[in-house]
């Protein structure tokens, strides 16, 4: 039984789940959209928002707890920076997950999850 256990187990042992979710966390705060499969992005809304609201917090043992989650400095004085004024006022719910359709090799479910309230790239 499963009781009051949090969270998926996504077929990799607890190592190889940290390391993924500081990854994808690091790609989606640079990037702020990312694609992934429907399973890690639900996983990932919580890590994310997580950091989003350390950011907002700012203070210097925020700032030491997200270093040590998030692999770039660059990224974590975005999350500090630009981030955290974009959703001064935002009670929760930074992120958004939305189904694209499957994937051609195995045909897993894929999603983007993005942040909500992002400026579109001018490409």
């Amino acid at each position: 039984m499963r009781h009051r256990k949090s969270g998926k187990k996504l077929g990799r042992n607890s190592a190889h789940r940290k390391a993924l979710f500081r990854n994808m966390v690091t790609s989606l705060m640079e990037h702020e959209r990312i694609q992934t499969t429907d399973a890690k992005a639900k996983e990932l809304r919580g890590v994310a928002d997580r950091m989003i609201t350390l950011g907002k917090r700012g203070d210097l043992h925020a700032r030491r707890q997200a270093e040590a989650f998030i692999r770039d400095k660059t990224v974590t004085s975005k999350v500090f920076g630009e981030l955290a004024d974009r959703y001064r006022e935002r009670p929760g719910g930074y992120t958004r997950v939305i189904k694209v359709g499957y994937r051609a090799g195995d045909a897993a479910p894929v999603s983007i999850v993005e942040l909500v309230d992002r400026v579109e790239a001018e490409d």
